[in-house]
């Protein structure tokens, strides 16, 4: 950030390659791996074909074309907080490289391309689309300032991408497997605040709604949802398979989320995905999880009589 904050200096002159330039750093590009989560059930369900994929991709465009505007319109309205932020200061917004006006009319023609878009491919689609954008506007208007309701606002964001991205390629989602993508983004939603107090303190105006948390009150939430997420998680891996098979993948689970909750406690868990791409261990425990699940999911739709892969995940 350090690097960009230099590179675009309000004292360079604003041309329009240094506009446009920022005007995708503000989008953040590296935060629509958030939007993968369409692809979960479409791949739980074991539906790879030609045409799931690009269904798939289609809704993963659109839900990144969709966050990418509420994170513009997020960054004009948190400007002024930003500014005081010793990272989120060097935000195009926050440090005065994109103007205002050029950020908002980009959020809008991408809300507007997304909606469109989708609602083509999918009303289901479009629907879970506009719900999100319904979210982010009530979170970066009021949400994010309200204790409680802010994690539990961006928790509601995984499960639209989720059962947008089922929409898409009509795919009966579980109620278990709703409820695990709801309380594992809690889970990482609470690491977020906890590492953001560990590093600007409760009393910062960064983001207010940190004087409202303390370290002692995320540890009680973080302690509940954890043990909910692994109970909620090993009951949807239970009834998944008849022979209970996808139990094996629950040790993997508990490690990511433990070794998550061990970075956070160095000071890492403000940015997520930063945190899951830059641990080694996590990479590797992730990649295994997906390993493990899919040769089971495969065993049981072509190596045993009990194939119930086609009905939903």
């Amino acid at each position: 950030m350090e690097l960009v904050a230099r590179e675009f200096a309000p004292e360079k002159r604003l041309t329009p390659f240094r506009v446009g330039a920022a005007l995708v750093i503000a989008m953040r590009p590296k935060q629509w791996t958030k939007n993968l989560v369409v692809f979960a059930a479409p791949a739980f369900a074991l539906q790879f074909d030609l045409r799931t994929l690009i269904l798939s991709t289609v809704a993963l465009v659109t839900f990144s074309g969709m966050s990418a505007g509420t994170y513009l319109m997020n960054d004009v309205l948190d400007a002024s907080r930003d500014r005081l932020h010793p990272v989120k200061r060097s935000r195009p917004i926050a440090a005065g490289v994109l103007p205002a006006p050029i950020a908002i009319a980009a959020a809008l023609l991408l809300a507007f391309a997304a909606l469109g878009t989708s609602f083509a491919l999918a009303p289901g689609l479009a629907l879970a689309i506009g719900i999100y954008a319904l979210l982010q506007i009530a979170y970066n208007v009021r949400l994010n300032r309200e204790p409680m309701l802010d994690v539990l606002c961006i928790s509601a964001g995984f499960v639209t991408r989720a059962l947008g991205g089922a929409a898409a390629v009509s795919v009966r989602v579980s109620t278990w497997f709703l409820l695990c993508i709801a309380l594992l983004a809690l889970f990482m939603a609470i690491e977020k605040r906890r590492a953001e107090l560990q590093k600007v303190g409760s009393g910062a105006a960064t983001r207010a709604v940190l004087k409202h948390y303390s370290i002692s009150l995320l540890t009680r939430m973080e302690a509940v949802v954890t043990a909910s997420a692994l109970m909620a998680y090993s009951l949807w891996a239970a009834q998944r398979t008849p022979k209970h098979w996808m139990l094996a993948t629950v040790p993997i689970v508990a490690y990511v989320m433990f070794r998550y909750q061990m970075l956070t406690e160095e000071g890492a868990g403000e940015d997520p995905e930063n945190v899951l791409m830059k641990s080694p261990a996590i990479v590797v425990a992730v990649v295994l999880w997906i390993a493990v699940c899919l040769g089971i999911l495969l065993l049981q739709g072509h190596g045993a009589p009990w194939n119930v892969c086609s009905t939903g995940c």
